[in-house]
Order: C-alpha cells, then sequence, then structure tokens
C-alpha cells in the first residue's frame, strides 16, 4: 500500500489501533521518522517497527474495507469537482453568449475559486471537530 494511501486511512482510522501501534504511526507520519530511527527511539528492533507498521497498514485496510469511509470520501470529492468544472464550463459559456451579465459571471467564478479552509476551520471547530 503506498504511503499517501496508509496516510489516508491513517487519519481516518488511526483512532482504533492500540496506543503503541498509533505511536509508532505518528512517529513515522507525522515526525517523518525512519524504522531506524523508530526502533532506537522505542528500544525495540527495525523489524519489530516495520511488522508493526505493516500489521496497521493490515488492520486499517481491514477497517475500511468494512466501515468504506474513503471509497465514500473520495467519491464526495470527485462528485465535488465533476460539479465544480461542469459550473466553471457553464459561467465561460453562458458569459460568450451574455456578454450583459460579465459581472455576474465573474462574481460566480470569484466564489468557485475562492479558498474556503478558514470558513472550514472555523465551522469544525465550532462543531468541536477540529
Amino acid at each position: 500500500m503506498e504511503k499517501l494511501k496508509f496516510m489516508r486511512l491513517w487519519d481516518l482510522y488511526g483512532g482504533l489501533l492500540t496506543e503503541n501501534q498509533r505511536e509508532i504511526c505518528r512517529m513515522f507520519f507525522e515526525l517523518d521518522l525512519t524504522v531506524s530511527e523508530i526502533a532506537e527511539q522505542k528500544g525495540v528492533s527495525r523489524q519489530g517497527v516495520s511488522e508493526c507498521l505493516n500489521l496497521c497498514k493490515k488492520q486499517l485496510k481491514e477497517y475500511d474495507d468494512k466501515l468504506k469511509h474513503d471509497r465514500l470520501l473520495t467519491e464526495g470529492d470527485v462528485f465535488t469537482s465533476c460539479v465544480m468544472t461542469d459550473v466553471m464550463r457553464w459561467s465561460e459559456d453562458f458569459m460568450k453568449l451574455h456578454p450583459e451579465y460579465a459581472a455576474d459571471i465573474a462574481n460566480l467564478q470569484a466564489i468557485l475559486d475562492r479558498d474556503y479552509s478558514e470558513e472550514v476551520a472555523d465551522c469544525l471547530k465550532k462543531m468541536g471537530k477540529e
């Protein structure tokens, strides 16, 4: 399993792992330590760290096979991307046909292009999910 996929599953299901598994995964992902560095800090063998990471990968994949959150999130991301692409194309075509609405279409395109990350963070914070 590639590292990005593992990281996504870690973000989704990491809380279901044991404390030791979470610590090793956190060192690997968040601190970007090598297997050797983790082994040295934890006082275990490199093979032990490697086996732990492999077991975590297997467990995270099994969780996702059953719960399917990664697929649902990916489908939502792709759906949103398709809708945004269609709206942008429509707005460009509409502006060519109706130049009198150029200012309104420009406002719509600005909304579609805007970075909403701060608003999302604020909403998540208010929901207690930051």
